[in-house]
């Protein structure tokens, strides 16, 4: 073989693999920050694209397109999102043709800032628009320039948008996007928007397709889930959408997310009680114990309203599981007002609470108030809360020794269950439940996300339970079912464009947490 044949060979092998990359479909990574909202948007994000003919870039692997689903809320959202902006600048410069795309809540209110700081993102789109990622993308790469689209409204409801979700077994269902409310610690309301709500048959359709693909638990979603049909002019919508859920057959689980004290009302409470369905939990976000404080946040109720839900909930709900959110330090919190805060954590005796050090928000009222309270103070105060969380969780949860519950399996819930050699399952009340491995008493040797174990919990601990007792019974699932039907399916390389036709799978219940940390 002559020096010219093996040269030309050489040519047609690159030309050959220039022309197979060609080809190949693109790679997307999506990295998402904050809320359950955005976990959700996430979802229909990574179902655009892949309805667009992206696949999801192989672990350990550079993807083609890196997408941002940002959040305003959390402390130093800014300054991860520029980190990690700079971060991928050279490896940008180093792969030819990669995109970055920065969407969500930063997005929309940074939007004419991010690509002057960052100049090698291609693509800003806001909180209204997700829909328009794929377009903007090729946009971008058809001009050779940035492309910047934010809306100030809605034009088409996210949930008619393709979905990958995140699980087979549990799936957020969202009843509606915005807030009517003007917390002056939250600018969610300015970049989400006002409330707007899906019609009832429209929610309990994609619920009904949902269970019919093996889903077992669904968690409605909303940025103020109770206020649900004030854009049409029903008080009591939200408990009739309850009660409807109810009826489904197939659904085992139904919980929701997140509700505001001032609209909470009675039918909602006799709703909880009364469809076997829904779960006996409930997350109730505080804020703050003081009236002083709760006012200035412009949270339109006071302690005694608050702490009388709570007693009318466990009155009619007595295994209810209460979890809350947090604030000190907001601007003027005086010791007293704090300790007022601490008095209604005793009183409430929570299950769970998510805790936050206030810090400025620009844009928000709050940001501007006098009294601003020095770091060193919230952080005593934040410490000291804390404490007190723990403390009364751990007492709360040691109280459950010994009952028998029946646990949904999760998947990825349970960090050192490999080492632990435990598997892991929510209770009916969402308490994270870690489960010996033991069959010696069933009839099986293995269970699957989404399946149903019965067990006796031996051990509370703060922040979970324990149990180590040979697992009680096993009820084998559609759920799971649909969760080893999808784990087993071939991975398919999709070419070409789809027609964008709503995709239906579910999320994993993703870890608690607030939904923007707003209500």
């Amino acid at each position: 073989m002559t020096a010219s044949t093996d040269a030309a060979d050489a040519a047609l092998e690159t030309a050959t693999a220039a022309t197979e990359n060609a080809d190949a479909p693109r790679t997307y990574e999506v990295k998402t920050y904050g809320c359950q909202m955005n976990v959700h948007d996430s979802e229909r994000l990574t179902g655009l694209l892949e309805t667009a003919g992206y696949v999801a870039a192989p672990e350990g692997e550079q993807a083609d397109v890196v997408v941002f689903n940002t959040c305003a809320v959390r402390e130093n959202a800014d300054n991860r999102l520029y980190g990690n902006l700079g971060h991928l600048a050279p490896v940008k410069a180093k792969k030819p043709g990669m995109q970055i795309a920065v969407g969500g809540c930063m997005a929309q209110k940074d939007r004419d800032t991010i690509t002057k700081k960052a100049p090698w993102v291609d693509v800003v789109f806001g909180t209204h628009n997700i829909g328009s990622l794929p377009a903007l993308l090729d946009r971008a790469r058809s001009q050779e320039a940035a492309q910047v689209e934010i809306l100030e409204s809605l034009s088409v409801f996210p949930s008619t948008l393709p979905t990958k979700r995140d699980s087979a077994y549990a799936a957020w269902v969202s009843i509606s996007v915005g807030c009517n409310n003007t917390c002056t610690f939250c600018i969610v309301p300015s970049l989400r928007g006002k409330e707007q709500d899906r019609r009832p048959g429209e929610i309990l359709a994609e619920i009904e397709a949902l269970v019919a693909e093996g889903v077992t638990e669904v968690t409605l979603l909303g940025q103020n889930v109770n206020a649900y049909g004030v854009e049409f002019g029903d008080r009591q919508a939200f408990s009739k959408l309850l009660r409807a859920c109810g009826e489904i057959e197939g659904l085992e689980r139904i919980r929701f997310t997140s509700p505001h004290p001032a609209e909470f009302t009675d039918d909602v409470i006799a709703a909880m009680a009364e469809v076997p369905t829904v779960m006996p939990q409930l997350h109730m976000p505080l804020q703050s114990g003081s009236d002083r404080v709760l006012k200035a946040m412009r949270r339109s109720y006071r302690q005694k309203k608050f702490l009388g839900i709570l007693d009318k909930v466990r009155e009619q709900i007595p295994n209810a599981a209460i979890s809350t959110d947090i604030i000190v330090g907001f601007p003027g919190e005086t010791e007293e007002d704090f300790l007022d805060t601490m008095e209604v954590v005793r009183k409430a005796r929570f299950a769970q609470a998510f805790t936050f050090q206030y810090s400025i928000r620009p844009g928000t009222p709050a940001a501007t108030m006098p009294d601003q309270i020095d770091p060193a103070t919230v952080k005593d105060r934040y410490q000291r809360l804390a404490a007190l969380v723990e403390e009364i969780t751990y007492e709360e949860n040691q109280k459950l020794e010994g009952s028998v519950v029946e646990l949904m399996v999760s998947e990825g819930e349970g960090r050192r269950d490999g080492e632990t050699l435990r598997l892991s399952g929510r209770a009916p009340d969402n308490r994270l439940v870690h489960f010996a491995a033991d069959f010696s008493q069933v009839d099986a040797d293995s269970v699957r996300p989404g399946d149903m174990v019965t067990v006796e919990i031996t051990r509370g601990a703060p922040h979970y339970l324990i149990a180590d007792a040979p697992i009680r019974a096993l009820r084998r699932t559609r759920a799971g079912d649909a969760w080893e039907k999808r784990t087993n399916a071939p991975v398919e390389t999709p070419k070409g464009v789809g027609l964008g036709m709503p995709s239906i799978g579910v999320p994993a219940p993703l870890p608690e947490g607030p939904s923007c940390g707003i209500n």
